[in-house]
């Protein structure tokens, strides 16, 4: 017996449950009861679900930046993002002087705080 390939409301509703969760075209075409080939040939044939889906995956992505962007209010969480983001700034490093035949090079090295 094969799997439908029927685009009903409710397969659509499915794939669009699994791309809200970032899931992958593989993870959409299981839960939705498709064969991935399908998926993917629907994605090709229309633009309209392709953006869709593209844009259900950005989702958790989106509510996890702000979800950090929320958590700046402590010291510590706010001074790990500046690590990240400004690392030239505020990033820990280490200063190293290499001699070599009598030249000095300077060297940095940043080092990222263990979580």
């Amino acid at each position: 017996m094969s799997r439908p390939t029927v685009r009903t409301p409710e397969v659509i509703r499915k794939i669009e449950e699994v791309a809200a969760m970032d899931g992958t075209v593989e993870e959409m075409a299981f839960y939705a009861d498709i064969h991935p080939d399908t998926l993917y040939s629907w994605m090709k044939d229309d633009k309209e679900l392709s953006d869709r889906i593209d844009a259900l995956r950005q989702r958790p992505f989106l509510k996890a930046r702000q979800t950090l962007v929320k958590g700046l209010d402590t010291f510590d969480n706010a001074f790990r993002y500046m690590e990240r983001k400004k690392k030239k700034e505020f990033a820990s490093r280490t200063e190293t002087d290499i001699t070599s035949n009598g030249e000095t090079i300077k060297g940095f090295t940043y080092v990222m705080p263990k979580e």
